[in-house]
C-alpha cells in the first residue's frame, strides 16, 4: 500500500487537550443529570491534566454546570454549537503529522451508516475550525466516511480496524478493501492494515468499532476485550478474535504482547436490551488512563489490568453506566488533540 511521510499518532502520545460535546436536553439520554455529572467527572479528570473543548448549544447552562462542580475554567474553551448527540470520537477531527506540522482531518459522520441523525455533528469539526479553536493548524476534508472509534493507531504506520466496520455498505461501498488500505495510507499515513474480522458486542450501534474491542498500548501491546463465559454469545466471537490477534505480527516480525480485559458482568436497559459494557473504551490523556466503570465485581480487576499496561500513568476509574444507556462509553464521547494542535 502506498506509506506516505503522514503520521497518525498513538493515543498516548502528548495531548494539547479534549474534546467533548455537552449532553443537552435535546439528545435523548435516559437519565440527563446523571449523564451530565460523569461529563463532569471525565471532565475534571482532564482539566487537571490538559484543556478542553466543550462543545454545547447553549453555552451559559453547560458553563454553570463546570463552574458549580468546581471545573478548572483556565483550562476549558466554550464554543456555542448545535449538537445532535455526545459522541466526540466520531464526529470529532484526526490529527496527523507531516514533519512536526499537525493537520486537523474532518472526516464526514453519517450516524454510524445512516443510523441516527448527524447533520449537526458534522459540522462541528468545521464550526471548530472556523471560530480559530486549532490556532494556526490547518484543516483538510477527505471526503470519505469515517468515525475515530473505528481505527486504532501505534503511531509507527500500523492501523487496526474491524472490517464490519470500514466495509459497511452505508459508509464507504464505492470502495474496496484495497482501495480502503490506499486511501487509509494516502490520508493518515498507514504503512499496512490489521483487519480484525471477528467479535461484536451486544447493542453497539457502530458496527463493531474496535475501540470497544481491541486497543494498542505501548511496547507492541495490544489490549483486548476477553469472554470467559461458555455460555454467553459472545464466548465464540471474541474467542476467534484472540486468535486472530495472537495470529498477527508487529512490523518486525514479532508478536503482540496480548492483555485480556475482563468480560464486564451483563448490563441491561429498562426494556431488557443488552447494553455493550467494555472495559476496552478507556481514554489516555497526559499521565493517566481513564477507564470506564460500571458497578460491577469485575471492575477492579479491569483496573489492575490497564495498570500492568500502563505503569508510568495514574489509572483511575469512572463511573459509565449513565453513558452506557446510550450504547457507548468513556472513549466514545472523547476526542484527544495531540500536542501542537492548540499552539
Amino acid at each position: 500500500m502506498n506509506c506516505v511521510t503522514r503520521r497518525l499518532p498513538a493515543e498516548w502520545e502528548e495531548q494539547d487537550g479534549v474534546i467533548m460535546a455537552w449532553p443537552h436536553a435535546g439528545t435523548e439520554w435516559i437519565d440527563l443529570p446523571a449523564v451530565q455529572t460523569v461529563t463532569m467527572d471525565i471532565a475534571g479528570e482532564i482539566t487537571r491534566r490538559e484543556r478542553l473543548l466543550m462543545v454545547a448549544p447553549d453555552v451559559e447552562e453547560a458553563g454553570k454546570s463546570m463552574a458549580d462542580a468546581g471545573l478548572q475554567f483556565d483550562r476549558i474553551s466554550l464554543y456555542e454549537i448545535e449538537t445532535n448527540d455526545t459522541w466526540a470520537r466520531d464526529f470529532g477531527p484526526l490529527t496527523v503529522f507531516e514533519g512536526e506540522k499537525p493537520f486537523i482531518l474532518d472526516f464526514g459522520f453519517n450516524g454510524w451508516g445512516l443510523k441516527f441523525p448527524a447533520y449537526f455533528d458534522n459540522q462541528i469539526t468545521q464550526k471548530l475550525a472556523g471560530r480559530g479553536a486549532f490556532c494556526k493548524t490547518p484543516l483538510e476534508i477527505p471526503g470519505f466516511i469515517l468515525e475515530g472509534g473505528s481505527i486504532e493507531s501505534d503511531g509507527k504506520g500500523t492501523i487496526l480496524t474491524t472490517s464490519t466496520c470500514l466495509l459497511s455498505p452505508n459508509r464507504n461501498s464505492h470502495l474496496s478493501r484495497r482501495e480502503i488500505e490506499d486511501f487509509l495510507g494516502n490520508v493518515l499515513g498507514a504503512c499496512r492494515v490489521l483487519w480484525i474480522e471477528n467479535g461484536q458486542l451486544a447493542g453497539d450501534d457502530t458496527d463493531s468499532h474496535v475501540d470497544t474491542l481491541v486497543r494498542f498500548c505501548p511496547d507492541d501491546v495490544i489490549i483486548y476485550t476477553a469472554c470467559d463465559d461458555p455460555g454467553d454469545e459472545h464466548f465464540e466471537p471474541l474467542k476467534a478474535m484472540a486468535a486472530e490477534l495472537e495470529s498477527f505480527r508487529t512490523v518486525d516480525g514479532r508478536p503482540y504482547k496480548l492483555f485480556a480485559l475482563p468480560w464486564a458482568e451483563e448490563v441491561r436497559d429498562e426494556d431488557g436490551r443488552r447494553l455493550p459494557a467494555t472495559y476496552a473504551n478507556f481514554l489516555i490523556i497526559n499521565g493517566a488512563v481513564l477507564v470506564p466503570m460500571y458497578g460491577t465485581s469485575k471492575d477492579r480487576a479491569a483496573i489492575d489490568v490497564v495498570r500492568r499496561v500502563f505503569p508510568d500513568r495514574r489509572v483511575s476509574g469512572i463511573n459509565c453506566l449513565p453513558i452506557l444507556t446510550g450504547h457507548g462509553s468513556l472513549h466514545c464521547i472523547t476526542m484527544q488533540l495531540p500536542k501542537g494542535v492548540l499552539g
